[in-house]
């Protein structure tokens, strides 16, 4: 399956919700599903075209990723997160998610970064397990920090040292 990764535009905001609609759910995310009736829309004050690279198949947005800075501060001027990472279903398993996650990494160490990290819920165990195969390593476990259809769930920060050779 052919697909590009790109930056994303302005004109990409209704492909980028239709997107997120579609991926929602409690195994991947924390928060209420987005709601366009409640004036949800994807860009916002906190994400930005320039922040998103989108991969895209036939003319169609078919992943993003979100790469952004985890704290505006000096001292971590050092440090990008992940902050959203989706891929349509019938669109998984061709290499898509590893593709935009190492167009992140790179565009962070453009950047200057030497620390790439994210935050993933304890049940999700696919993306565990591409984050774990892409060399990101458990820093950190704040369990039962979610309660999610009745059952508490832990959240992992998990982290990429930028400054080790990429595989």
């Amino acid at each position: 399956m052919a697909f590009e990764i790109r930056l994303a535009t302005a004109d990409d905001e209704a492909g980028l919700a239709e997107l997120d609609l579609a991926t929602w759910s409690s195994l991947s995310s924390p928060a209420p599903k987005p709601s366009p009736d409640a004036g949800w829309t994807f860009f916002d004050e906190r994400t930005k075209p320039e922040q998103i690279h989108v991969a895209v198949s036939d003319q169609k947005i078919v992943g993003y990723v979100k790469l952004s800075r985890e704290i505006d501060l000096p001292s971590t001027q050092h440090v990008r997160s992940i902050h959203g990472l989706a891929v349509y279903a019938h669109f998984r398993g061709f290499g898509i998610a590893k593709a935009l996650m190492r167009v992140a990494e790179a565009q962070a160490r453009a950047e200057g970064a030497t620390k790439l990290t994210l935050r993933v819920l304890g049940h999700n165990e696919p993306a565990r397990g591409l984050y774990e195969s892409l060399g990101y390593e458990t820093e950190g476990v704040l369990r039962d920090l979610f309660k999610l259809d009745d059952s508490y769930i832990d959240d992992i920060v998990m982290a990429l040292d930028l400054t080790a050779a990429v595989s």
